[in-house]
């Protein structure tokens, strides 16, 4: 990039640039298989120099705008977060809430499944044809009428007393 000086100065000599050969503008005579002067790089006479500056002495004032500003900034970012997780929250709580009635769904199937598993192998095993089965096993037979033992005593007046309590109690 050129500067604006060098820019102004290319400007005023073009001119005289190129009316003349340019060994004729460096000033110095042309002879056979000499060298001929290239013109100069861009902005070649354009020096730039570093200073170095010491801070070290200065001290640097606070300002008493910048905790208002950074206080400011920290209840805005704290209220933008509370606003970004009220709006969020409804729904990762109907999103949880969605998995959970998925997951009870599989698990209601799934113990219906049993259910009826556990009831069809009830009925298999309480079956008149099974009882029979194990009966004859274990060698169960019905008794004769003869041989009807009765556990309880069959006393007329615990019959009669059981029956006159039934009846006060109406």
């Amino acid at each position: 990039m050129a500067t604006l000086g060098t820019v102004y100065h290319r400007a005023s000599t073009q001119a005289e640039e190129r009316e003349a050969p340019l060994w004729e503008r460096t000033g110095a005579p042309r002879k056979a298989g000499a060298f001929v002067p290239l013109r100069p790089y861009a902005n070649e006479d354009v020096y730039f120099f570093a200073k170095r500056i010491d801070n070290r002495r200065l001290v640097r004032q606070a300002d008493p705008r910048a905790g208002q500003v950074c206080w400011k900034m920290i209840a805005s970012v704290g209220l933008a977060a509370t606003l970004i997780i009220g709006v969020l929250l409804p729904g990762a709580y109907t999103l949880m809430a969605g998995y959970q009635i998925q997951t009870l769904r599989q698990e209601s199937a799934k113990l219906a499944a049993e259910s009826a598993n556990l009831e069809l192998r009830e009925a298999r095993l309480l079956s008149p044809a099974r009882m029979e089965q194990l009966a004859r096993q274990q060698q169960f037979i019905d008794p004769e009428p003869q041989k009807v033992v009765y556990l309880e005593s069959r006393d007329e007046s615990n019959v009669a007393m059981n029956s006159g309590q039934i009846q006060t109690g109406k």
